[in-house]
């Protein structure tokens, strides 16, 4: 199970947005490179300063993130 503690956020580090501890990596840069179609070892080398339970830890946060008790209205694509 990845360290949730590997995110951490910080009113001064990205305007407070949730990054991999340590780095200026956000979490949102990690999912937009997914989304974009990067591979984890791209990210990697890409991001050396990083590590794969880093990575691992922004999808979780993430994931755990869209847990909550909220519901986010989708639109239908007009067919």
């Amino acid at each position: 199970m990845p360290e949730l503690g590997l995110i951490v956020s910080n009113p001064k580090v990205m305007t407070g947005k949730p990054v991999i501890r340590g780095t200026r990596i956000t979490v949102e840069l990690i999912l937009e490179k997914f989304a974009a179609g990067y591979a984890e070892d791209d990210i990697l080398r890409a991001y050396p300063h990083i590590t794969r339970e880093g990575i691992r830890a922004a999808l979780a946060f993430a994931a755990e993130a869209l847990q909550a008790s909220v519901l986010y209205p989708l639109e239908r694509a007009a067919s």
